[in-house]
């Protein structure tokens, strides 16, 4: 499954290639890949165009004209742009016609990606329980000392919690705690001060070298 770095590369690239492109029109081909109504989704994004590009955990969050597109890719979900004379394969589910011919593809080979329509000002600081981003401020040593306080899960399973802090999956929690040289099924009720810093200081240097290198070598998304 694409983790943080992973979703932002995504995000980032997208937003090289289709900045402030308009959607002409969507063709849902998998319904429950949305959220609502397929129709009213469909309706609602025609002439709108992508004017921001943001992430928020492993969320993707276009922010249009009048509405917010969200996306979780799940395991397999990715993105293609391609013209719109060439084969649609029986993966892509959502496709997004842009200007020029080109077409904004959604494929997804297991179907478990989702899409949703929010107000165009919403905000996600609380979204779906989601805790602070790891690379910011508000993702500390105090933040982690009073979070795990009275808990004893084990720290793998601590790092998964997107409530404690949003976008590390498996990857990564193994990246961190090796760093840390801290075994993954120890109890997170059996740690230092130190060990908090360390987990909280190389979880940041490792999400950050991710997102410099383009994110993992896994290369499928």
């Amino acid at each position: 499954m694409p983790e943080l770095p992973e979703v932002e590369t995504v995000v980032r690239t997208l937003e090289k290639q289709i900045p402030d492109e308009e959607i002409l029109s969507v063709n849902v081909r998998y319904a429950k890949m949305i959220e609502g109504d397929p129709d009213d989704f469909a309706s609602k994004l025609a002439h709108e165009h992508f004017r921001l590009f943001e992430r928020r955990g492993k969320y993707l969050i276009f922010r249009m004209d009048h509405v917010t597109l969200v996306v979780h890719l799940r395991m397999e979900g990715k993105f293609y742009i391609m013209d719109d004379s060439e084969p649609v394969n029986r993966h892509m589910h959502v496709i997004f016609q842009l200007h020029n011919n080109k077409q904004l593809r959604y494929q997804d080979t297991r179907k478990f990606g989702r899409m949703c329509l929010l107000p165009l000002d919403y905000d996600f600081t609380h979204y779906k329980n989601l805790g602070p981003e790891p690379l910011s401020d508000a993702f500390n040593a105090a933040y982690m000392h009073e979070y795990i306080k009275k808990r004893k899960v084990p720290l793998k399973t601590l790092l998964l919690e997107q409530q404690f802090t949003a976008g590390i999956g498996n990857i990564y929690a193994d990246e961190i705690l090796a760093a840390s040289h801290l075994r993954p099924g120890r109890s997170c009720g059996r740690i230092t001060r130190k060990d908090e810093e360390n987990i909280v200081n190389n979880t940041k240097l490792i999400l950050s070298a991710a997102i410099a290198a383009g994110g993992t070598t896994i290369r499928s998304y």
